[in-house]
């Protein structure tokens, strides 16, 4: 381009006050043009280094990658000498192999990427590499793709700061969370994320927000997917741990859905138990979980709950109502009969991002007979609840292990399985729920028990926990309290159910004496 000067396109006229000179303003120029040169050098250089380290990492991606596809290679071409290798192996190793809980590892990678609209735009690529010798779900989940749905870019952001800047105040917290995480263990775990993008932070925020409860000592933390529990199990095998009794990482659960194997159960007194209900969580494998999912992944699992349920028959069959589309009489009546889930006020669950888009995709199944519910999107992918009026703890039991069993097939002809791995059984949402993720309650009547001095200790010592009627977040209203079964994980669901039979035939029995003014010292129970 030719720059023309002043001069050449018009007449030369009086210099303005103050101008410089014709040699002077000459020499600025060529100054400003060399300075421009040099700046535009400066310029292409960065690129071509921005552009090597692309290269560089593109070929790192490549590279794991192919490390992937060999151990896939490696493993499947094992055959007889893989089979012997495995029965050769101590039965501690055994263990671990076979309960998918080997040495999985997640890695990721980010890489800048350069263009004209966003020449520092960020690419998260996350690889997931196992060395295991069966191929979980977990493996092929991750062997689909290299690259992660979505990036994380937010969490990628907070890593300009050190791990103590973004480490959260627990000064004054008291939830399992707080009691395990050091600054330590986050600054080892803040740049990891699952496959889904779910990070260190999105685990632990409600547990951050909510620094104790005034009933019960809560987790401080949730999953956003199923491999949650194994990218961050630094922080959570402890906290299941220390919430699960005593759980160890190498424990393995046990499951019994056969209603026949509960003992009693119903002949509970309808003079003091009120109610009997049990109820459980599932999670449809494939999908995040409601703290983490998108719109589309939540309306995709109310499809499938809707097409399943519609199949059940008999004593089973129902209806199902969207929340967004009840009528006002349909939601008076609902709540009429204690089944309406309204939008979560809990701080607890609002933390979480379990609430996200409410009400959308979120809705209640019931059977025609209101003594067997389905509650789709809320804490979890599903609840499954069997209740009823009364003390037949065997009768909601019988009814609840047969809905549930039947579901669980529904989903499978479907395509779908439920979470589930031999170490943590049921994989739910709040670490709380795993393994059955059962709570067997009755609503009862114990106004003289509940203010004896020991009752807290009976409480314990039967594995029970207690709460008001109305739910987590309340205290009991004359005397009456839900009651439950305070473990989850590590007894099988009907071991759990027996528990809570006998554990308020003594309540009930204790009650009564106290009513007659008698001592209930020696029914005192020893520790379960």
């Amino acid at each position: 381009m030719c720059l023309l000067s002043h001069s050449d396109s018009e007449p030369p006229g009086p210099e303005p006050l103050g101008s410089e000179p014709e040699s002077t303003r000459s020499s600025t120029t060529q100054r400003r043009r060399q300075q421009s040169l040099v700046e535009e050098q400066r310029r292409q250089q960065s690129l071509v280094e921005e552009q090597r380290r692309q290269q560089s990492l593109v070929e790192e991606q490549r590279r794991q990658q192919s490390l992937v596809e060999e151990e896939d290679t490696a493993v499947s071409g094992r055959g007889a000498e893989e089979d012997s290798a495995v029965s050769g192996r101590g039965a501690e190793e055994e263990d671990t192999a076979v309960s998918g809980r080997g040495a999985e590892v997640t890695k990721a990678v980010t890489a800048e990427r350069s263009s004209s609209t966003a020449p520092h735009g960020l690419i998260i690529i996350g690889i997931f590499v196992s060395t295991a010798t069966n191929t979980s779900h977990l493996q092929t989940r991750a062997q689909q793709g290299a690259a992660m749905p979505f990036g994380n870019t937010h969490n990628q952001w907070k890593l300009k700061y050190s791990g103590d800047d973004e480490f959260p105040d627990l000064s004054k917290h008291n939830n399992h969370m707080a009691k395990i995480l050091t600054p330590e263990m986050y600054a080892n775990l803040r740049d990891k994320q699952t496959p889904s993008g779910f990070t260190l932070d999105d685990v632990i925020q409600t547990g951050v927000d909510n620094p104790g409860h005034p009933f019960i000592m809560t987790v401080g933390c949730v999953a956003g997917d199923e491999e949650t529990y194994e990218v961050f199990k630094e922080l959570l095998d402890p906290v299941i741990e220390d919430r699960h009794g005593g759980y160890k990482p190498t424990d393995k659960h046990k499951t019994d859905l056969n209603p026949d194997n509960l003992q009693g159960g119903d002949d509970l007194d309808p003079a003091y138990v009120l109610s009997s209900r049990v109820r459980t969580g599932r999670s449809v494998r494939g999908f995040t979980l409601p703290p983490h999912c998108s719109r589309g992944e939540r309306r995709a699992i109310e499809k499938l709950s809707i097409e399943a349920l519609a199949s059940l028959s008999g004593d089973l069959n129902g209806t199902y109502y969207a929340l967004k589309n009840m009528t006002d009489e349909e939601q008076q009546q609902l709540i009429d009969d204690h089944f309406l889930f309204d939008k979560p006020v809990s701080p607890l669950l609002l933390a979480s991002g379990m609430a996200r888009d409410w009400p959308d995709a979120r809705g209640i199944w019931h059977n025609d007979n209101k003594t067997f519910l389905v509650w789709v999107n809320e804490e979890d992918h599903l609840r499954v609840i069997s209740m009823q009026k009364g003390g037949n703890m065997k009768e909601v039991f019988n009814r609840f292990c047969t809905g549930l069993t039947k579901i669980e097939n529904l989903f499978k002809q479907r395509g779908h399985d439920f979470m589930w791995n031999e170490h943590l059984g049921y994989v739910l949402t709040c670490p709380s729920n795993l393994g059955t993720g059962l709570r067997a309650g009755v609503h009862v009547k114990l106004p003289l028990m509940s203010k004896h001095a020991k009752f807290e200790d009976v409480l314990k010592k039967l594995r029970l926990q207690k709460r008001g009627t109305g739910g987590v977040d309340t205290a009991a209203v004359g005397g009456i309290f839900d009651i439950s079964n305070a473990d989850r994980l590590g007894f099988s669901e009907v071991e759990l159910v027996q528990m809570v039979v006998d554990g308020i035939k003594l309540l009930v029995e204790m009650e009564k004496r106290l009513e007659k003014g008698q001592s209930v010292d020696d029914l005192m129970p020893s520790q379960k």
